[in-house]
């Protein structure tokens, strides 16, 4: 007799599907820069029109990394997750333990901080990635310039004219 086990991955404890969606579309729809800037001529100027989308698209995503994603992992960690402030940190095998608690630690650690570090850590990867697809839209048109040969002296060997 065999045991048929179904088991669904977006009811495990740590998933939610509102975070993982917000998160994955919002990254998505940050790299959708990177086809446009590649297909898009290099100094091209912008008409009204375009500017007035783009501007749109990235206030949109600007929105949704900084306002709706993060509000989805506290929302998660708050309701599925029960992170409260008088939930306390114990850490693995208790080495977190606070003294009110009986353990070494002056410090007492509640989950309400670490989902509010995991916020900050949400930030700083859109930021970054925010940075990233800047610096590259930029340096998108910019030619590498040869490498002239170099003597065993180490100094470029330069035709004469």
């Amino acid at each position: 007799m065999s045991a048929m086990f179904a088991i669904d991955v977006l009811e495990w404890p740590g998933m939610n599907q509102a975070f993982i969606a917000s998160f994955v579309g919002t990254v998505i729809l940050c790299l959708l820069v990177i086809p446009y800037g590649k297909r898009r001529p290099v100094g091209a100027p912008f008409s009204w029109g375009e500017a007035m989308l783009g501007s749109t698209y990235i206030f949109g995503v600007l929105f949704l990394a900084f306002g709706i994603v993060p509000h989805q992992w506290i929302d998660h960690a708050d309701k599925n997750l029960g992170w409260s402030r008088d939930k306390l940190l114990y850490g693995p095998g208790g080495i977190l333990k606070p003294q009110s608690a009986g353990g070494w630690n002056p410090i007492t650690l509640q989950y309400e901080a670490v989902r509010d570090i995991i916020v900050v850590l949400i930030h700083l990867v859109f930021i970054g990635l925010f940075v990233f697809l800047a610096v590259w839209w930029q340096k998108r048109g910019d030619v590498k310039p040869k490498e002239l040969p170099t003597s065993t002296y180490g100094r470029p060997l330069v035709k004469k004219a």
